[in-house]
């Protein structure tokens, strides 16, 4: 099964919402490494990598997050030759 690394922004209400951990949760269920972290402007960027199918899986979860999250808009963009983590970090 192909693997990839994908970056995304979310956008909206993301940050105070559990967004971050609810987003470990999903990546570590579908054995996914990378992180998600809080950016000084509001955002939360994930960096997701593993199986192809389900580092889709969890880029369609992003427009959800967890209850209490407003998502407006999330960014994805595919990372080539990207050394994946070898584990789910949140900053």
């Amino acid at each position: 099964m192909p693997h990839c690394c994908v970056r995304a922004f979310v956008t909206g209400k993301v940050q105070g919402v559990w967004y971050r951990r609810a987003a470990q949760e999903q990546a570590l269920m579908r054995g996914l490494t990378g992180y998600a972290k809080n950016l000084p402007d509001g955002r939360v960027e994930v960096l997701v990598c593993g199986p192809s199918t389900a580092v889709a899986e969890l880029s369609q979860w992003l427009w959800q997050g967890p209850e209490g999250a407003q998502v407006t808009h999330v960014t994805v963009e595919t990372l080539g030759g990207h050394h994946a983590p070898d584990h789910f970090s949140t900053y």
